[in-house]
């Protein structure tokens, strides 16, 4: 399954490391995300903005899903994918179970503040209403890099 997931997404979380990088001009966080609609089109994306906006709720899952729903024209993203570089935060994931995504692939894991299987699991409780597909791995060295070399410089 690892291997088809990979082959499935791998382009997709390669472009969004990419745009990663622009992250890094404004100082954020490099974190990218992409939101892809059943036929596996780009409807939504977006990167941490947390420092350019000055809002603490800037981050690429929330700007990505956003823009997927102005672009759809309704707040429910049934069938839809996330593609992000790092592990959804507790408040990404709380957005993601609000818009109703099918699944969420993402690249490097958040040992520290992850909500996708790391810390917590809160795509997946199943005390809540709705439960997401997480796959998480894809394109990982290069998404794990990016941050590393990131919070290397800020040391």
């Amino acid at each position: 399954m690892t291997g088809l997931i990979h082959e499935r997404y791998g382009e997709r979380m390669r472009e969004a490391v990419a745009d990663a990088r622009l992250a890094l001009v404004t100082g954020d966080v490099p974190v990218s995300a992409l939101v892809l609609d059943g036929a596996g089109s780009v409807i939504g994306a977006g990167r941490n903005e947390r420092e350019l906006r000055r809002d603490p709720t800037a981050h690429a899952e929330v700007l990505a899903l956003r823009q997927a729903a102005r672009n759809l024209g309704d707040w429910q993203l049934t069938g839809a994918t996330l593609i992000v570089t790092l592990e959804p935060c507790v408040m990404c994931a709380g957005a993601i179970l609000a818009a109703r995504v099918a699944r969420v692939v993402f690249g490097a894991w958040d040992e520290k503040a992850g909500a996708a299987g790391s810390v917590y699991d809160v795509l997946r409780d199943r005390r809540l209403n709705h439960r997401v597909e997480v796959f998480a791995g894809v394109e990982a060295d290069a998404c794990g890099r990016l941050l590393e070399e990131f919070f290397a410089a800020r040391r």
